[in-house]
């Protein structure tokens, strides 16, 4: 199943740095983002891209993950000649990763 299943993202950027923030729909999926949706995951989901360090933040009190990605934007929006390859775009494409069948963990 995909990620966008379970949850939903908002993203940021500064210079070359990403942030995705990725927070639970339901506070029970919680446990199970944090166990599928880890720095080394999403350094591999962006392994064409981001050339530096992927740093999981967890805030368990509002059910989200926050993934800060350095070296993520091609030198940064103003310095880059990718197009919509900027923060926004990538947290739409975080929510692509696949992750275990939720439902069948659940029975």
């Amino acid at each position: 199943m995909k990620l966008r299943e379970l949850a939903h993202a908002r993203a940021g950027d500064k210079g070359n740095v990403s942030n995705i923030a990725v927070f639970a729909y339901e506070p029970g999926d919680y446990a199970f983002l944090l166990e599928h949706v880890t720095a080394a995951r999403v350094k591999a989901h962006f392994a064409d891209i981001v050339d530096g360090e992927v740093t999981r933040y967890e805030l368990p009190g509002i059910g989200a993950l926050n993934f800060v990605m350095q070296e993520a934007l091609g030198g940064g929006v103003t310095r880059s000649l990718s197009l919509d390859a900027h923060g926004k775009s990538l947290s739409s494409s975080l929510l692509d990763l696949d992750v275990p069948d939720r439902q069948s963990e659940r029975r």
